[in-house]
């Protein structure tokens, strides 16, 4: 195994020198520092973690909870831009549970105990006392798509994002606007209806109490139950808002049982813009998140947090995504 001592050798400079070009410190000139790097990548040099956790009290690790969505397109996107951001900045993560074997712990020892720098919640329950616990813990956290207080977060642009799919489908001609939205409790949940009845406030377009129906996220089964009150109603909408791409796909089997289809009688739009809406026929018109960006902003937002410890943060950074056009939505003529 390649030492730092073997490097220095090699490069022509002090282990000192090579701690530091490794490390990023200012003080090397920076031609020399790029030239260590090359070398120790070239010549396959790894430090060593338990001494480097030794000297600097890091151990690059950074742990996330993600609770039990990874089967969902979505969440796996959004793990991956996590992933990808933390492993160019030399980190490695960690998954959090409360629970080592069969023995059980809380998020928040679960994280010591991995010696984790910092933790990202990036999906859970988070009126759990345990997410609490660790979201308000003096170990640097940064939460995506909730708000703690006091705790750095990472948004998606809900309302803006619900006003934008309305001006879409209006400009299509639809006034009869449905809305299926997720748990009421989220914070989700709650931007996005407020950017609804904005939307639907600017164009003047009226909601009666009965289109605007709750379910669940990612669960297709909930939202086909919402479909089929909404088709039984004595003038039904028509144009249906779903929580997401995925519970699209109760709704659509429930339009199907009735016998119509999308969008000859119904339109449709989903919600977060994963690859299922574009392999659907027709296509389905969808609001896609910018999960790259949600993820690399949460990590250097957590960084930013391990590095400068005596420094409060605060933030709550919003990201914006896009309006995917598909086919799932006709121009109406009333």
């Amino acid at each position: 195994m390649v030492t730092i001592k073997d490097l220095s050798d090699i490069c022509g400079v002090s282990v000192s020198t090579v701690s530091k070009a490794l490390n990023g410190q200012p003080d090397v000139n920076p031609e020399t520092a790029e030239s260590i790097r090359r070398i120790a990548h070239d010549i396959g040099y790894h430090p060593n973690a338990a001494a480097r956790y030794l000297k600097t009290n890091r151990s690059y690790n950074i742990g996330v909870l993600f609770a039990d969505q990874l089967k969902h397109e979505y969440f796996s996107l959004v793990l991956d831009s996590i992933r990808e951001a933390a492993q160019s900045l030399g980190y490695d993560i960690t998954f959090i549970s409360n629970k080592i074997g069969n023995s059980e712990m809380s998020f928040l020892k679960h994280a010591s105990y991995r010696s984790c720098d910092g933790v990202v919640i990036a999906q859970a329950r988070f009126e759990d006392p345990q997410v609490v616990e660790l979201a308000t813990c003096d170990l640097p956290t940064v939460v995506i798509d909730h708000v703690f207080s006091e705790c750095p977060s990472i948004m998606s642009e809900n309302v803006r994002s619900m006003t934008e799919i309305l001006e879409y489908v209006n400009r299509l001609g639809h006034r009869r606007i449905a809305f299926i939205h997720g748990e009421e409790q989220s914070a989700v949940t709650q931007k996005r209806l407020s950017g609804f009845y904005k939307g639907c406030m600017e164009l003047g377009i009226k909601v009666p109490e009965e289109y605007v129906l709750g379910a669940k996220y990612h669960k297709p089964k909930e939202s086909g139950l919402a479909t089929r009150a909404l088709l039984s109603l004595s003038e039904p909408p028509t144009c249906i808002l779903y929580p997401d791409d995925y519970s699209y796909m109760g709704g659509l089997s429930e339009i199907e049982k009735h016998g119509l289809s999308v969008p000859g009688d119904i339109s449709a739009v989903g919600y977060d813009g994963i690859h299922l809406a574009e392999m659907l026929r027709p296509r389905l018109t969808t609001y896609r998140q910018n999960v790259e960006e949600i993820g690399r902003k949460a990590i250097d937002l957590l960084i930013e947090q391990i590095e400068k410890p005596d420094e409060k943060i605060h933030t709550m950074i919003t990201v914006r995504g896009s309006l995917q056009i598909g086919d799932s939505v006709r121009r109406i003529l009333e």
